[in-house]
């Protein structure tokens, strides 16, 4: 877009009806701030300046951001649109044109904006508007009998006649950045609420002789604002909704597109799928057939080609090599590296640690800060003892080696290649190469012992 192009979000607001300490803007749609999206769409546009005016709550708005690009602007007071708009014209000067959003409308995508800048090319202002079949609550644009509009006008201020209008203003618009300080000067706060409102340029504009533009977003949830949880968790449904029919078309199979959730960003080769009430978060990519079972969260990490994680896994910050098999109920803890072929079975928990090709750890099994080689067998109950109390201590098994059940591997300690620990030993020193080790106390069997004998209430 042209580097004449300002970009104003207002952000000021305190959105009582959210019940909430935080700023509306800071809270989240598909984890990331509402504020978030629309600078991201708004970025999307290349602009030469970025203003957000922000207000309620304070400097914990710009720091949640934490955007060295943007320049914030604080209105001190909630007078109305139109002054917080006024309150950026400072950072906007020798700019050709404005384009005026709002933090709390998510999901305006930068393709629908592209449209409004492309309308507004020829005129001093252009609006985006919207046919709502349900337009209560919002202000009606209001047109002559050769479809030019003249004016914008409130809920609570139209007519019956009016109020049967279903186009609706956005509040978004494109203006003369020139023209747009002049109508902003002649604001006036003669109405109920005691504030200016930017809608009422639309007016000034038409009385000066501009006729003014208009485009639409290609869906209505586009353009919708958050003003309670309700409307919060409606958008974040469309959002999830809309970004698995991308997915879909993308070729990805998602067993149910209602029961889908996608913080983050995916990337995903042919044949990939995915099971119903999924999530994934952060940067996640999925490989060529590769699938992902139900009930099932995975977030950044790289899950490789023909991985089958089976239901009810938790995946964190880790690399899973093809072909391998997690699951079901298994944690893939941060900084875990898995090789190809392995398989991590049921309640098993993997922290920082890295497991070699082709090695099994099916059961009831907590590995971390460990060290395993190709082609290990580590039994159901195995514990690697890597904490001490205060240092975490590493484990190391060699490849081929072989764990009994209900071991406890205390680190730092090393398995030698192809050992073999049998079930139920303690290890706290490092054992031999293929060699048995084991640390059981002796069987004993004792004659003539008898099982202890409940004595009677009363007795």
């Amino acid at each position: 877009m042209s580097n004449n192009l300002g970009i104003v979000i207002l952000a000021a607001g305190q959105g009582t009806r959210m019940r909430s300490a935080r700023p509306k803007v800071l809270h989240s749609l598909a984890d990331k701030p509402l504020l978030r999206h629309v600078i991201d769409s708004a970025q999307a546009l290349r602009p030469a300046v970025l203003s957000v005016v922000y207000g309620h709550g304070g400097e914990t708005v710009p720091a949640a951001i934490n955007d060295p690009t943007i320049q914030w602007v604080e209105q001190r007071e909630q007078l109305g649109t139109g002054h917080a708009v006024e309150q950026a014209l400072p950072t906007l000067r020798g700019l050709d044109r404005v384009l005026v959003l709002y933090g709390d409308v998510p999901l305006i995508s930068a393709p629908t904006l592209a449209r409004l800048l492309e309308q507004g090319r020829d005129s001093a202002l252009a609006l985006l508007t919207v046919a709502l079949a349900e337009p209560f609550g919002y202000g009606r644009i209001v047109r002559d009998a050769r479809g030019a509009i003249q004016r914008i006008v409130e809920q609570k201020d139209a007519t019956e006649q009016e109020l049967e209008i279903r186009e609706t203003n956005t509040g978004m618009l494109c203006a003369d950045r020139a023209s747009l300080e002049r109508w902003i000067a002649r604001l006036d706060a003669d109405n109920a609420q005691g504030e200016y409102y930017l809608t009422d340029i639309v007016e000034l504009a038409v009385q000066e002789g501009t006729r003014v533009q208009s485009a639409q977003p290609r869906f209505a949830e586009e353009v919708m604002g958050v003003n309670d949880r309700l409307q919060l968790a409606m958008l974040e449904r469309h959002y999830q909704r809309s970004r698995a029919e991308d997915l879909m078309r993308q070729g990805l199979t998602l067993r149910d597109p209602y029961r889908f959730d996608l913080r983050g960003s995916l990337e995903f080769g042919p044949d990939a799928e995915i099971d119903i009430n999924v999530l994934l978060e952060g940067q996640v990519s999925l490989g060529e057939g590769a699938f992902v079972g139900a009930n099932s969260v995975v977030r950044n990490s790289r899950i490789g080609a023909g991985v089958q994680i089976k239901e009810n896994c938790v995946i964190e910050d880790a690399v899973i090599g093809e072909g391998a098999v997690i699951g079901p109920f298994a944690r893939i803890r941060p900084d875990t590296d898995l090789a190809a072929g392995v398989h991590i079975g049921n309640f098993v928990e993997i922290k920082k640690s890295s497991v070699g090709r082709g090695s099994k750890i099916n059961h009831l099994s907590y590995v971390g800060d460990s060290e395993v080689g190709r082609g290990v067998n580590i039994g159901a109950g195995t514990i690697t003892c890597n904490y001490d109390g205060a240092n975490k201590h590493k484990t190391v098994i060699g490849d081929d080696a072989f764990i009994g059940s209900d071991t406890q591997l205390v680190a730092p300690v090393t398995v030698g290649r192809g050992a073999t620990i049998g079930a139920g030993s303690t290890i706290t020193r490092d054992t031999p190469d293929r060699q048995l080790t084991l640390s059981r106390p002796k069987q004993q069997s004792l004659p003539g012992w008898k099982r202890p004998v409940k004595t009677p209430k009363g007795g």
